[in-house]
């Protein structure tokens, strides 16, 4: 009877009910075929002889193309020359508008850089000077001192030495009056918009994308309208820099006012207070930490398009700085390049320091009273030297023969880096471009544009649904209506590799220097000096060792791009729980374990931040390329300008604006799926 028990056994273990198999057996995993399988028929696509399908599929028919570019130019021309509201044209408006933004912008001018001029030309006369260097420096050193102590009242000091002592003090003057007037206009004018944001819903929906396109549009785009808007000149320049700077104070300014407890708001209701009053006695001043860091950002956004904006008539450090790329000049260049870093530090510094004014310790009443007391004395003198100056106009500028200068360094650098390894160098780019560049260009030009759109959109559903299918499929078909989809893909293809680079780089390095705090302190140096630096700055020793072409506009993408990649991936790195590292130790993992396995799967949506980030600004920086001789949409940017076709440009500005836009939605909405998957 055991026997048979026995034998009975795996017969019951073997034949199980067939009703249980589906409900114990795991489901096929059709979800992670689709990209293996879009991959291969992307290959086969390429790969196909464009006779086996219609020859639509792989240029877009001429006869499909929406004339937008034409539109808008028809629509410009009409605004300018026939289009009136009552007695005033759009013309009259426009220049009234210049002529009242002018004034601020003259004033400033005149106190810092030209001083009161009489007639113009030649023929001008100075009838009171400038405020002379060492008036400046006394003045604002004593204010620095004040205002953030004797750290920033040293570095403003040496600052604005370095200025005078290398011979870029007017230029900086002048870069400085503008800046400062796009400062107080842009943050006074985005504060506004982020309170009627926040006052209504439905003009928060209305600028959001207004704001996005802003952000992303390159700044050459703007400039063609705001010639033909505002004239040639300083005002032009100015308020395309206060367009491109006003979209980070308009969101932080959102933020800011939303985040003041409500406490506060309540406060003010039960007090009496109107909605006015409520709002500039209560609600700014209790969110005016967060607004200065808008403001922050604003001077650094107007800084960093000064040099393209002296294209229309800015002047200043970036006038010098496109010249010296004109010429190839890499020691002038550098200079006013470092000049306006100097400048963009100083500026950064002196707005941090208002910031965070009422959170540093407060002094003793009597301690206080003598800083300021030695402030209104350091004005006085200040004061005094300037009035000195209109008596003595030599001494209102810096004596030349105190000047000093790296020109002729960087200039002798550059050239024996070229005769002594200009073969390595050679083969670096050749075996670049056969190798990597020229395979990819020719693989994204190979691809038929239905395939790509429907692709985007499949992307766009897979992430974020059908909404974002509809927005990200809409967009990237745009190119390829308005007939401008050769150029975005050489647009994708560099920017592609680019940032392959910079996440190749970037990563390990950021890695590193989460779990080493001296090297994140020097990688933090580096990449700071990278940012600050005008993008221009880069193209001029690039191009005198790799000449124009597509490999120096790689080298200088990676170059500008690169920071968030290490930035947010150290960020990310460092900030995962101790707690986790410590169970992960106890449980027996290595040091490679706790990292692959631990803190980069928890620093993946930072990492997922900072690509969206490199991607912005290889753009941002793709566009300036166009100067070194590439094919892309910044090209067609450039020379819309060149060529005065308001149209083109802001079609072209528009292209790339959505190139950075389809990113940034199915990046975010990736890192909101992985967020959700991992549950936090």
């Amino acid at each position: 009877m055991s026997t048979d028990g026995m034998t009975m056994a795996p017969t019951q273990d073997t034949t199980r009910d067939p009703t249980e198999e589906p409900a114990t057996a795991a489901p096929f995993p059709w979800r992670r075929l689709v990209w293996p399988v879009v991959a291969l028929l992307t290959v086969v696509a390429v790969m196909l002889p464009h006779e086996d399908l219609p020859s639509w599929v792989w240029k877009y028919p001429h006869a499909w193309q929406v004339p937008l570019a034409s539109w808008i130019s028809d629509f410009m021309k009409w605004l300018m020359n026939s289009a009136s509201f009552g007695l005033f044209t759009v013309r009259d408006i426009t220049r009234a508008i210049s002529g009242l933004l002018d004034i601020p912008l003259s004033v400033a001018k005149a106190i810092f850089a030209t001083g009161i001029m009489q007639g113009e030309g030649s023929m001008a006369v100075q009838l009171f000077p400038p405020i002379p260097w060492y008036s400046l420096v006394i003045a604002a050193t004593a204010v620095s001192y004040a205002i953030g102590g004797l750290r920033l009242a040293l570095g403003m000091a040496l600052g604005l030495l370095y200025l005078a002592v290398f011979g870029q003090w007017t230029s900086a003057m002048v870069t400085f009056a503008s800046v400062l007037v796009s400062s107080i206009i842009g943050s006074f004018g985005g504060l506004l918009l982020g309170l009627a944001c926040v006052r209504s819903k439905t003009v928060e929906r209305l600028i959001s994308p207004l704001l996005d396109v802003a952000q992303t549009m390159p700044v050459f785009a703007y400039l063609l309208p705001m010639l033909i808007l505002f004239g040639f000149g300083p005002v032009s320049a100015m308020i395309a820099t206060i367009i491109y700077a006003v979209p980070p104070m308009v969101r932080i300014t959102i933020v800011a006012i939303r985040a003041v407890p409500e406490e506060i708001d309540a406060l003010g209701r039960m007090t009496g207070c109107t909605r006015r009053q409520i709002t500039w006695k209560m609600l700014v001043p209790s969110a005016m930490p967060a607004l200065m860091v808008g403001v922050n950002q604003v001077i650094m956004l107007s800084l960093n398009v000064v040099i393209i904006a002296s294209m229309i008539g800015a002047g200043g450090l970036g006038w010098d700085v496109l010249a010296a790329l004109r010429r190839l000049d890499i020691g002038g260049g550098l200079e006013a390049g470092l000049a306006i870093t100097v400048l963009a530090i100083l500026l950064d510094r002196f707005a941090q320091a208002l910031a965070f004014r009422a959170k540093r310790n407060r002094r003793r009443q009597d301690s206080q009273k003598l800083v300021t007391y030695a402030v209104y004395a350091a004005l006085a003198v200040a004061a005094a030297g300037w009035l000195a100056a209109d008596h003595w106009r030599a001494i209102a500028l810096y004596p030349q023969g105190w000047q000093l200068s790296t020109g002729p360094f960087w200039g002798d650098l550059v050239s024996w880096i070229n005769i002594n390894f200009y073969g390595p160098l050679e083969a670096v780019k050749t075996f670049i471009l056969l190798n990597v560049l020229s395979p990819v260009k020719q693989f994204m030009l190979a691809l038929p544009w239905p395939w790509v759109v429907a692709v985007t959109a499949l992307a766009g559903y897979w992430l974020g649904g059908a909404r974002l299918a509809l927005t990200v499929g809409l967009m990237c078909a745009f190119m390829a209506v308005v007939g401008l989809w050769p150029a975005t893909m050489i647009t994708v293809y560099l920017c592609g590799v680019a940032v392959v680079i910079s996440v190749l780089i970037g990563v390990p390095v950021g890695i590193a220097c989460a779990q080493r705090p001296m090297l994140r302190t020097a990688v933090e140096w580096i990449i700071d000096t990278l940012q600050t630096l005008p993008a221009f700055v880069y193209l001029i020793p690039i191009v005198m060792l790799f000449r124009v072409g597509d490999f120096t506009a790689l080298i200088a993408i990676v170059l500008y791009a690169i920071a968030p990649a290490i930035r947010y991936t150290a960020h990310g790195v460092a900030q995962v729980s101790p707690h986790l590292i410590e169970a992960g130790v106890m449980s027996g993992c290595t040091r490679r374990q706790i990292l692959t396995r631990i803190r980069l799967p928890l620093a993946v949506p930072d990492m997922l931040l900072g690509l969206n980030q490199t991607i912005l600004l290889a753009l941002s920086m793709l566009v300036i390329t166009a100067l070194v001789g590439t094919r892309d949409l910044g090209q067609v940017t450039y020379a819309a300008l060149a060529k005065a076709d308001v149209g083109l440009g802001l079609v072209a500005g528009l292209s790339v604006a959505f190139i950075g836009m389809i990113a940034d939605r199915l990046i975010t909405a990736g890192s909101a799926r992985l967020k959700t998957h991992k549950g936090h």
